[in-house]
């Protein structure tokens, strides 16, 4: 496993980000107890949960399944960096949801019990909230490190200004602010480099992008499809329809390097600069021993040439429109 350091924090996290979105959804909890020891097995130090994981009426069921591993002991908890969010709405009651004081005090311990722990290693913000200042935000933050529970703090689904705005109010506080922001970010979703990611670069914050194989578009669905192994509908079936010729160049490609088209769409977010460590999200051991494999896929700069002549990004702005 390869280490990098989240964004311009000493933190170090492994390369790839577990992610576990599906755990008390699609994947049951003996699976998910069995995945996460085999991303320990590996190396994967770095599990991002949020408290709203589990939905509709199993909201936290996601963090209760990680809390019952990390009780089973044996260095659970210990060799792992816990990122978790709040912003979300946990119940139907005024100030069950966003971003004010309250509901961050009321969320993160709420997060803890579930978790069975004390500490979160990176908590952070799943939305950006419109409705409360700064200041009333990083009081809260600054009460939760102060009495340990909260390492380094993130967000998620900022727009580069609310990036600049966030870290100039933390500036203003002697707060160390963000260190983190999770987007989508993939081969086929490309938006955040006009100015998420300059953004990120220069305040020093770690980029998770989620979904980097946009909901399997990027892991070799046209193959699958062909073979019967999966069959897409509603919206994937229009968005593989919108870009099925794109995905086909990809493919081709991607036999031709030698590489699952999967581990290609990985290993293009490694190789971008601002990228600590793409979020996967495997609903089986079998899919988290196949991201690995990106890992060791080298890309040179004629094969980056290649991906963005098929999957075509953005300069920073303004140059990208302006100039």
């Amino acid at each position: 496993m390869k280490y990098s350091n989240l964004g311009r924090s000493g933190l170090s996290v492994s390369r790839i980000c577990l992610g576990t979105m599906n755990f008390g959804w699609t994947t049951e909890e003996p699976d998910a107890h069995a995945i996460m020891d085999s991303a320990h097995d590996k190396g994967i130090n770095f599990f991002d949960t949020a408290n709203v994981y589990g939905w509709g009426e199993n909201k936290g069921r996601t963090e209760q399944i990680l809390g019952n591993w990390f009780a089973q002991g044996g260095g659970r908890r210990e060799r792992t960096v816990l990122a978790t969010k709040v912003y979300g709405p946990m119940g139907e009651w005024p100030n069950e949801g966003k971003l004010s004081a309250l509901n961050i005090r009321r969320a993160l311990d709420a997060s803890l019990k579930r978790l069975k722990t004390d500490y979160i290693d990176l908590y952070q913000f799943h939305h950006v909230d419109r409705a409360t200042p700064w200041e009333e935000i990083w009081q809260a933050m600054e009460v939760a490190v102060g009495q340990g529970k909260v390492l380094y703090v993130g967000s998620s689904n900022f727009a580069g200004w609310h990036l600049a705005q966030a870290q100039a109010a933390a500036a203003q506080r002697n707060f160390m602010g963000l260190v983190s922001e999770q987007s989508l970010y993939n081969l086929l979703a490309r938006t955040v480099e006009l100015e998420v990611l300059p953004a990120a670069r220069h305040y020093g914050l770690g980029v998770l992008p989620w979904s980097p194989l946009q909901g399997g578009l990027l892991g070799g669905v046209l193959r699958k499809e062909r073979e019967g192994k999966r069959r897409l509908e509603g919206r994937a079936q229009e968005q593989l329809q919108k870009h099925r010729e794109r995905i086909e160049r990809y493919e081709d490609f991607a036999s031709e390097l030698g590489h699952e088209p999967g581990d290609v769409a990985l290993a293009w977010l490694l190789h971008q600069p601002a990228v600590t460590a793409p979020i996967i999200g495997p609903r089986t051991a079998g899919q988290l021993e196949s991201a690995l494999r990106a890992l060791d896929v080298k890309l040179d700069e004629k094969a980056l040439a290649r991906l963005d002549e098929i999957f075509p990004g953005h300069k920073p702005a303004p140059e990208d429109y302006a100039w």
